[in-house]
């Protein structure tokens, strides 16, 4: 794993409704860094299919998709606290059971915490774009990214990527093409539109607003 982080830790303060659903609900749906993958069917009280989402921002997006998918068991990462603070609350808002959260870099998520082919999706929205030339190095999707989020998918699991920024998909699609092991749903070099389990984002709304594309890419992982 590349020692250039992704993100930069931004300040902010947790509202006091952010802080007091942390210090409520952390010990309930918080997750630590371990030298060694959890056992997640015991961490959810129960056997589902595992999806993580990578960099949940504030938080509505993932809640909205957990609550429409209770079949599903979810983990988000995210290494903002009032984003940490902001799904709390909203944990504890809508009564979920089946979220929880690492407060942590993704690159350490995935090689500590995920077991191989342990994960029926992934998904990465509107991750930051990095949009200087000079710091395109620190784009999350790159080979060496995608290449261990690969080893994590089960068979026939599904990677699934948003932005709108047309210079960093075009960058993504490069990646996932030429990843061994994966296949795009839609057609080789092919953009997918938006599946209805992915809700907009105030980021989509936003990008629409100034008159920026949106681009989904859907791979699956082939069978073993």
């Amino acid at each position: 794993m590349r020692p250039i982080r992704s993100f930069v830790i931004r300040g902010g303060r947790l509202t006091a409704g952010q802080q007091r659903a942390h210090d409520a609900f952390w010990p309930q749906f918080g997750l630590e860094l371990s030298d060694s993958p959890p056992d997640f069917d015991a961490v959810f009280g129960r056997a589902a299919p595992l999806v993580l989402e990578i960099g949940f921002g504030m938080g509505q997006s993932l809640l909205a998709m957990a609550a429409a998918e209770p079949d599903k068991n979810f983990i988000g990462v995210e290494v903002h606290l009032p984003g940490v603070g902001s799904l709390l609350k909203g944990i504890g808002e809508l009564g979920l059971s089946n979220l929880r959260v690492y407060r942590d870099d993704a690159v350490q998520v995935l090689a500590q915490c995920i077991a191989p082919a342990s994960l029926q999706r992934v998904q990465i929205y509107f991750p930051d774009p990095w949009h200087k030339k000079k710091h395109n190095k620190r784009r999350l999707v790159n080979p060496e990214f995608v290449a261990a989020l690969t080893g994590r998918l089960a068979p026939g699991g599904e990677l699934h990527l948003a932005t709108d920024w047309a210079h960093y998909v075009e960058q993504m699609l490069e990646v996932c093409e030429t990843q061994a092991g994966l296949n795009n749903l839609t057609g080789k070099g092919q953009y997918a539109p938006r599946p209805d389990f992915r809700p907009l984002t105030k980021f989509e709304k936003r990008g629409e607003r100034l008159g920026h594309g949106v681009w989904d890419l859907r791979y699956i992982k082939e069978p073993c």
